[in-house]
């Protein structure tokens, strides 16, 4: 928001040769004002802004020469010259187009003579020999028709010369690419030059005037001549499909373009064009060729055959679209004709076009065509009109484009699809003009048919807002006024917000307008204000997290720009709400829904300042409440209040001031990772305010005599002001280094040190004269750099990454580095962190390193011991320093490690235990990266380090490869060290030596069984495997070495290796050759690392290792297809043709990995891939595409399945890299034939491959899945858009699924379990029926329902469910009674004697499936709908025999069951005159009957579980509870007539149905559960089931005591007290969710007993005593968080009654217990925990007695703000019981840590202590 400066102008001066530069010397004269002197000043400046000047002088002098002065040699000499300087200019830059403007002004006498001067010197441009001197000369072309007149004189006058040149150019340039084939840069350069030269042809036909008339249209014509060859060489761009697709669509505009200008007469161009198209045999249509010219057929007989690609007619559409007049009327019917045949064109070549490129070419050019209809329409004919009015087949089509893909996953093409939906709405209106569009029929088809989609699809919104526009709000509300609030539900989603509130603020301007229009007075704005705000405000307060994020930043922003009176109604809407509304830890509440509106308000400018805000709008007691409140975002929101502003030079108040520093006080140590983000964003935005309204301030204080003018900008002066700002700053900084004491939470370190560094960044240390008004570096002390040093103490990287980058910022030198011997100290610490055994340690290392290089404070030992070696160039001096100084450390870090290596290399046990090498790798690649490599002044002393360190590189990573390539890298070196481990450590070191390659894998192989072992034979075998039991570590202390510290030593040391050498290609600039001075690494060494990545990736077996080298390897293959050595642009492209020839040939002795998903292999291709130029064809995708599709297809019983699983494995890595983009898609078809042919194999690792693929497919094509939700919406797809996007996909799906129904259940022989049934359906499941799909035959969705319906009859259970839920999106929904129906009828009869469950089973579940989708579509109350289910009940009714005892498969009977449920579910309110449907067809009759006959009534037959019982138990009690609901509510509560009773189900002897039925009781708590109470005591002593139990508790929890407590000793011979003495027991000794249901219920019975019976207090004392000791107990961190959450519940219910009761009924120490579990509990680890506890706070603080101990009562509340407010009330509480003297003692003994552990759960005793004591403080 600040004033940004304004970026100088750089401009190349123009020179020119030294001939003319003589010229200009010996034509000037003495007093230096003529034409040649001015040019030589010019040319002797180096500056070519100041040229500028020169040139805007050149035509005024010329203006004071009279006409005879045209005769003087000198100004043509000077005309020459300017021409030539012109010439040599380059395209950009400015001089070119100044002096080009400058010349158009030159006086008439003069320009015969500049004319000639430019045309002698194009002349000359065009007879270059010099091919890359060509597009030099094209520019200077194109500049000369721009805006030049001379230069465009000069072309028209060359002009046969021009086309000449571009002519030979083209054919030049072609050549000269197919010549560097592979050499990516150059040509790419090549490309662009061909692209800019079609364009210069086309400028050129379009603006000279050579071109005009008919003179030069014969065909001796020398220009004729050259526009034909043109013409062909257009045609042959338009048609090479190696070219890029940029001059593929140029060359098709050109080629309309010159056949527009060459063709005689231009009205028969349409039909010429229409030829063309009907010659494509793309239209069935007679075709004349006798009118086609003869030339026309010579420079275009491509063009004239049937097999043009698919691709060149694409753009000759695009061509005539936009290189024709579509708004000349001379083009009549003929340009009908052609506008039609252009548009079934491109609906063909929809279908054939798979490439997403071409995909968004196809959208661009139908939308080009809606608008060239448009403008055709304005005059058309009325047959035109017929075809296009909105129910012709062209628009049906069009909107069939449209709704197949609006959901495109490219952003582009959606928005294409928009601009065709608005145009076809205006195509229709010109149709139809004069007609009212609101009751237009089309218009109202269209506004029903989407309405009636799910809101999931992005297509509606922007569908929808089209059609706003053009017919107005008013008719959408009046079908659905919901629909604002619908809209606003969505927004949860982040995909659809963007295009909710786009269609939202297209909707709410619609309507104010339409309102405004119809109203006199201002009485229309509640209206408004009802329908679109009230639901933004209820979405505020009551939404979820996201959905508010949401919509406060996209929807109110827009909200206030168009309605900025909106805020005051918002605003007195939520004050009246905020004390009902006050919020908690998941929601805002009004607070924060009022403070959402007032910071968007003042972020854009809504607000004058935030005292109009807190004087005017809310109270600055409000404005402390949000900053503490116990939801993160209502915090946040207030922040932002505060430091936001649309003015960046607002003064911040002395109010926002002191309420920052209150927020930072208690809000550093947040948890959520983006709640920091977004207080440290606001605080930099506020910092930033400062600083810039301080310069303002300083202008101010500067100029007195402007203060009165500007009184306005501060109340006070501007030196206090300032003043304030410098506390301010350094209070804040004292905050923030006060949160970094040793012990500090990664949260606070995070916070304080991202702020402190945006201040440091904020306030910057200037220079010279600059005031700020504050710098940081000067509140730095040396108490405080040690803080910051300490920082790197931390074991989060984060941490020591802020810390560093402050350090770096502060211009500070601490003390400690001025005293040579800590410095000393200092370094050798660093040194040996570098080595240590822990991975964290290594990371410190580098940063100390680091920061002494950079402070220049290497120790004096170092800097004398290689001061001899390194020296440094004049240059840079601080630059020089750091070179110097990285290159030192470097040397000795590298001495150390090679060291190291040496030793490794004898024992690797001694190094994992000793000297892990890893640390010093990491620690040098860490200062390579803080070193600016390409502009090194030392490059003679870097070469021999950088080649020593690439050959200790290579070392290391022998060292510890053979860990890392072994068949089993995870599980080597056994703990034991004693002497027979050892020698089997060297057999097993020996077995893993990399041997292990396909043979290996392939063959059986036994480790031979051996008593002893001849160690001298293993030594000599395995020489460098230390044999010794015994290692030493770093201290000399004998050691034992696991295989893990081995294998970390190893795979971190590969994986420092792989960045290091990732790193070095990447900075370091590669030498041109191996003897020139410039660059550091060579090429062969650069393919030297190129080797060693491959060997690595192709070899390593563990993840870790490959993973981090594919890391290293793609910074490598990044830089070698820029590069421009050719040798190393194609060693991608030769090793990706290595590898897959080694996949290939799957030789038995090959190594690569064919278990662990093929480990590196994917990886390594993956990084050859994704580095390849995306603007290229994207050779080597297609390439290796193919490949990799044909070797994973099924393959034959003779050959290797090893390159098939390779296949499977690469072809999963690159359908999951998102880098890859859109250019995978046009595979993923036959990927997932692959992956379904795939699961057929009878080969495991083929399975398990193709199921791994397919699983990335169903990601690719439906996107990451974001919920729960298997089948969320949000990832599904319309069955057309699937297979309008996978046509392949079609017949391939249509012709498994039928072999798969065919072979389901076969009446001969074992049933065939066909595999690839999972996967077919798992993909037809996630397609949805919609209303927009059509009928097209092509894609019918109906040809798949009877297979879908045959699978259900599989045998196996699974697939069953899965053709179920498979059926119901084939099946459209006006069809599904109809499909139910039918499939009810094919169930068999009672009578009928032969049948399989099977088939019963899956034919049910389909009926259950289609119907439960049916319900949750219509809505309930439609008369049609009930009439439809009516239909269906009856023929359910006639199958009825399924649901008894006759069927005795109880799997069915269940699903059965779950039919009628949903049946009764779905008619059981009665219709309007009539009774109740299922009433009428004596429904409820045959269900009592059901429920009579079986099994809950007359008890079970089995003495054993019997298969589906439990499922067949849960639907029959589901029904059951329905059926007795209903006889209740129609009986008043009477049970006579009911089948069972909830008592009698509660008896049950199973639990399923006792948990259905106490879960029943639960969620619909009534008096059916209230008159239970004596049921529930006696099921609670005998309760076996934990579930059950739980349960039983629950609802005794929600009873009223009164109802069942005095009943115990009755019932259970158990009194109260003995009762409450069992459920503590409970308590105490359960550990699952009984626990903290028995400790509510527990606390509910000692609240009723205590209220009730006051006289019996004493009684129950030690009861008392044990309750609260198991409140204490279950505030412990070893127990689950629900019982913490339990004891918090219970703190916040029994608050009133022990915490803050005036009379307290516990003893001290027992109250004291219990406020010190919600001290413990405000600081637990879970957040959940810490709000739950913040509740018991906010009870506390709004007791009467205690309401005026802390100013926010009555308020939710913040954890970290709750601790310090129930200090506060509890001291206040210790002196209203006089118990101060006593409970002051307790208080400090918490602080000092006595008494038992449970305080230990803080951050540390540090923590403990400055926490408690701060709150303390302030409390008292």
């Amino acid at each position: 928001m600040g004033v940004k400066k304004k970026r100088e102008m750089q401009v190349a001066a123009l020179t020119v040769c030294h001939q003319d530069l003589e010229t200009l010397r010996s034509f000037a004269d003495v007093e230096g004002k003529n034409l040649a002197s001015l040019l030589l000043r010019c040319v002797q400046l180096t500056d070519g802004v100041s040229q500028i000047h020169y040139v805007k002088q050149i035509v005024p002098l010329l203006e004071k020469v009279d006409k005879n002065g045209i005769r003087d040699p000198s100004v043509q000499s000077c005309l020459d010259i300017l021409a030539g300087i012109y010439f040599s200019l380059s395209l950009k830059n400015p001089l070119k187009k100044v002096l080009a403007s400058s010349l158009n002004g030159l006086p008439e006498f003069f320009l015969t003579e500049a004319i000639h001067s430019f045309t002698s010197r194009l002349h000359k441009e065009l007879n270059t020999t010099d091919l890359y001197s060509y597009r030099k000369v094209i520019d200077n072309i194109s500049s000369c028709t721009e805006n030049f007149n001379l230069g465009r004189v000069s072309v028209n006058n060359l002009l046969q010369n021009v086309l000449h040149f571009l002519q030979k150019s083209f054919i030049e340039i072609l050549e000269e690419n197919r010549k560097f084939a592979g050499n990516h840069i150059v040509q790419t350069q090549l490309m662009n030059d061909l692209l800019v030269g079609i364009r210069v042809s086309m400028m050129l036909v379009q603006k000279v005037q050579g071109f005009q008339g008919n003179l030069w249209k014969t065909s001796t014509s020398p220009m004729w001549q050259s526009m034909c060859g043109l013409l062909s060489i257009f045609i042959k761009f338009l048609s090479d499909d190696d070219l890029l697709q940029a001059i593929q669509s140029t060359s098709g505009l050109a080629v309309i373009l010159f056949i527009k200008t060459m063709f005689h007469p231009s009205e028969k161009i349409p039909e010429l064009l229409c030829h063309i198209f009907q010659i494509s045999s793309l239209l069935l249509r007679s075709v004349d060729c006798t009118s086609i010219p003869e030339w026309f057929i010579c420079s275009c007989r491509s063009l004239c055959c049937a097999n043009v690609s698919v691709s060149t007619l694409l753009f000759l559409c695009q061509g005539t679209l936009a290189m024709l007049d579509w708004q000349d009327r001379s083009m009549g019917p003929s340009g009908e004709t052609l506008l039609l045949d252009t548009v079934h064109v491109l609906f063909t070549l929809s279908s054939q076009i798979k490439e997403s490129t071409l995909e968004m070419f196809l959208s661009r050019i139908l939308a080009s065509w809606t608008n060239a209809a448009i403008h055709t329409l304005e005059f058309s004919s009325p047959a035109l009109k017929d075809s296009l009015n909105g129910n012709s087949s062209t628009v049906g089509r069009l909107l069939e484009y449209v709704y197949t893909h609006w959901e495109h996953p490219l952003d582009a093409l959606r928005h294409q699809t928009k601009m065709i939906f608005r145009n076809l709405l205006q195509i229709h209106e010109l149709t139809v003009k004069g007609a009212d569009l609101v009751t237009d029929p089309y218009f109202l088809e269209l506004t029903k048919s989407l309405l009636q989609l799910e809101w999931h699809i992005k297509g509606k919104y922007t569908c929808l807002g089209c059609l706003v526009e053009y017919i107005g709000i008013e008719h959408i509300l009046a079908i659905d006024k919901s629909i604002p609030s619908q809209i606003l539900e969505v927004m949860g989603d982040q995909s659809l917000v963007p295009y909710a509130s786009d269609l939202l603020e297209t909707m709410f301007k619609s309507h104010k307008s339409h309102l405004k229009s119809q109203t006199v007075d201002s009485t229309w704005i509640d209206q408004w204000h009802e329908t679109w705000v009230s639901p933004l405000l209820h979405i505020l307060c009551e939404g979820n997290l996201d959905q508010k994020s949401y919509v406060i930043d996209y929807y109110l922003p827009k909200l206030l720009n168009y309605s900025p009176e909106s805020l005051r109604y918002m605003v007195k809407i939520l004050q009246t709400s905020i004390d009902a509304k006050t919020g908690s830890c998941n929601s805002r509440g009004a607070l924060g829904a009022l403070m959402a509106c007032l910071r968007a308000a003042r972020a854009h400018g809504h607000l004058q300042s935030a005292t109009d805000a807190w004087e005017n709008l809310v109270s600055s007691a409000r404005i402390k409440q949000g900053l503490i409140h116990q939801h993160c975002q209502v915090r946040i929101d207030t922040l932002g209040l505060l430091c936001e502003s649309n003015r960046s030079t607002e003064i911040v108040t002395t109010e926002e001031m002191q309420w920052i520093q209150f927020f930072i006080t208690y809000n550093l140590n947040s948890q959520s990772p983006g709640v920091r983000q977004q207080i440290c964003s606001l605080l930099k935005k506020l910092f930033c305010r400062i600083q810039e309204s301080s310069q303002v301030l300083y202008k101010l204080e500067q100029s007195k005599s402007k203060l009165t003018a500007e009184s306005e900008l501060t109340k006070d002066q501007p030196s206090i002001t300032l003043q304030q700002y410098k506390n301010f700053m350094s209070s804040i900084c004292s905050s923030l280094f006060e949160a970094l004491f040793p012990g500090s939470s990664y949260s606070t370190r995070f916070s304080a040190l991202t702020i402190l560094g945006s201040i440091a960044e904020v306030f910057p240390v200037l220079e010279g004269s600059v005031q700020t008004v504050y710098q940081l570096s000067q509140d730095i002390d040396d108490g405080r750099f040690q803080t910051l040093m300490e920082c790197f103490t931390s074991t989060f990287e984060e941490v020591k990454t802020l810390a560093f980058d402050l350090l770096m910022k502060l211009s500070i030198r601490a003390t400690q580095f001025q005293d040579s011997e800590k410095l000393q100290d200092f370094f050798q610490a660093a040194l040996e962190l570098s080595t240590s055994t822990k991975p964290y340690d290594c990371v410190t290392a580098s940063y100390l390193l680091n920061l002494l290089i950079w402070q220049d404070a290497l120790p004096a030992s170092l800097s004398a011991s290689l001061a001899q070696q390194v020296e440094c160039r004049d240059g840079d001096k601080s630059a020089a320093v750091v070179e110097r100084n990285t290159l030192m450390v470097i040397k000795c870090l590298m001495e150390h490690l090679e060291e190291e290596v040496s030793q490794a290399e004898n024992s690797l046990l001694q190094a994992a235990a000793a000297f892990p090498m890893y640390g010093r790798v990491h620690c040098i690649t860490g200062m390579l990266q803080k070193l600016p490599l390409n502009s090194l002044q030392l490059v003679s002393e870097w070469r021999p380090v950088v080649e020593k360190l690439l050959l200790l590189s290579y070392r290391l990573s022998t060292v510890v490869s053979p860990v890392i390539q072994s068949s089993s890298p995870e599980g080597l070196i056994p703990m034991d060290t004693d002497s027979e481990s050892a020698s089997r450590l060297q057999v097993i070191l020996n077995e893993i030596q990399p041997r292990d390659t396909n043979d290996f894998f392939n063959q059986a192989k036994i480790l031979k069984e051996c008593d002893s072992f001849d160690l001298e034979d293993l030594n000599a075998s395995v020489s460098n495997i230390d044999t010794s039991a015994e290692i030493k570590g770093k201290e000399g202390k004998t050691c034992d070495v696991t295989a893990q510290m081995v294998l970390v030593c190893c795979w971190r040391s590969m994986k420092e290796v792989a960045l290091l050498l990732g790193t070095l290609c990447q900075l370091l600039p590669v030498r041109s050759v191996p003897e020139s001075s410039d660059g550091l690494l060579t090429v062969e060494q650069v393919k030297e690392i190129g080797e060693y990545f491959k060997q690595h990736l192709l070899q390593s077996r563990h993840r870790g290792a490959f993973e981090l080298a594919y890391t290293g390897f793609v910074k490598l293959t990044e830089i070698l297809n820029r590069c421009p050595h050719v040798s190393l642009q194609k060693l991608p492209e030769q090793w990706l043709w290595s590898v897959l020839e080694e996949i290939k040939c799957s030789d038995p002795s090959s190594k690569l990995c064919a278990t662990r998903r093929s480990a590196g292999i994917p990886f390594y291709i993956q990084a050859l891939l994704a580095s390849e130029p995306k603007k290229g064809k994207m050779d080597l995708l297609k390439i290796t595409m193919k490949e990799l599709l044909s070797l994973a297809g099924p393959i034959n019983d003779s050959q290797s399945t090893v390159p098939q699983v390779h296949a499977l494995n690469i072809l999963r890595a690159l359908f999951r890299d998102t880098r890859l983009g859109e250019n995978i898609i046009p595979y993923v078809a036959d990927g997932a034939k692959a992956a379904i042919l795939g699961f057929t194999s009878p080969v495991w690792a083929v399975r398990n491959s193709s199921t791994l693929l397919f699983s990335s497919l169903i990601t690719r094509i439906f996107g990451v899945k974001r919920g729960r939700d298997e089948l969320s919406k949000t990832n599904r797809m319309t069955g057309r858009e699937f297979f309008s996007r996978f046509p392949e996909l079609y017949p391939f799906l249509l012709q498994r699924l039928e072999a798969v129904a065919n072979s389901v259940d076969c009446d001969m022989g074992e049933p065939d379990r066909h595999p690839s049934m999972f996967l077919l359906l798992l993909v037809l499941e996630r397609l949805y029926p919609s209303p927009m799909d059509g009928t097209s035959s092509a894609l019918n969705l109906a040809s798949f329902v009877p297979f879908i319906i045959r699978c259900g009859h599989s045998p196996i259970y699974r697939s069953r469910e899965m053709a179920a839920r498979a059926l119901v999106p084939f099946v459209m929904i006006d069809q599904v009674p109809n499909t139910i129906r039918a499939l009810l009828a094919t169930l068999p009869n009672s009578t009928d004697q032969c049948f399989r469950q099977n088939h019963i089973h899956g034919t049910l579940l389909q009926v259950f499936h289609l119907l439960q989708a049916f319900t949750d579509y219509k809505h309930r109350t439609n008369s049609d709908f009930q009439q439809e289910l009516t239909d269906i009940t009856v023929c359910t009714k006639a199958k009825l025999w399924l649901a008894k005892r006759q069927n005795p498969c109880l799997v069915t009977r269940a699903v059965y069951m779950d039919i009628l449920f949903l049946l009764t579910y779905c008619l059981e309110k009665p219709t309007k005159g009539n009774q109740p449907v299922l009433e009428s067809l004596g429904f409820w009759e045959e269900v009592r009957g059901i429920i009579s006959g079986s099994e809950l009534v007359t008890g079970f037959l089995w003495t054993v579980r019997v298969p589906g019982l439990p499922q067949y138990l849960e639907s029959l009690t589901k029904l059951t509870i329905t059926a007795v609901q209903t006889v209740l509510a129609e009986t008043g509560g009477q049970t006579r007539d009911v089948p069972i009773t909830f008592s009698q189900l509660l008896q049950s002897p199973f639990p399923e149905v006792r948990l259905l039925t106490l879960g029943t009781l639960l969620k619909g708590f009534s008096s059916a559960a209230s008159g239970l109470g004596e049921e529930l005591l006696l099921l609670a002593m005998k309760e076996a089931h934990p579930e059950c139990f739980c349960k039983i508790l629950k609802i005794l929890y929600r009873m009223d005591p009164r109802e069942w407590l005095p009943q115990t000793e009755l019932c259970v011979h158990l009194t109260p007290k003995e009762f409450l003495i069992w459920m503590m027991d409970i308590a105490s000794n359960d550990r699952s969710e009984i626990q903290s249901v028995s400790l509510r219920l527990t606390s509910r019975v000692i609240a009723y007993y205590l209220q009730t019976c006051e006289e019996k207090r004493d009684s129950i004392t030690p009861e008392l005593k044990q309750w609260v000791q198991l409140i204490v107990l279950s505030c412990g961190d070893s127990l689950p968080m629900n019982s913490r959450l339990a004891a918090a519940e219970v703190l916040t219910s029994t608050t009133p009654l022990f915490l803050t009761n005036p009379c307290p009924i516990l003893e001290l120490e027992d109250t004291l217990a219990l406020w010190r579990c919600v001290l413990i509990l405000l600081q637990s680890e879970e957040q959940a925990v810490r709000d739950a506890a913040t509740e018991t706070v906010t009870t506390a603080m709004s007791q009467e007695n205690t309401c005026q101990s802390t100013e926010f009562a009555f308020c939710q509340v913040d954890a970290s703000i709750a601790l310090a407010l129930a200090l506060a009330v509890l001291c206040d509480l210790l002196q209203q019981w006089d118990q101060l003297a006593s409970g002051l003692p307790v208080l400090l003994g918490w602080l000092l840590g006595e008494g038992d552990d449970l305080m230990g759960r803080v951050e540390s005793p540090h923590q403990h202590y400055r926490s408690w004591v701060s709150c303390l403080y302030r409390s008292w």
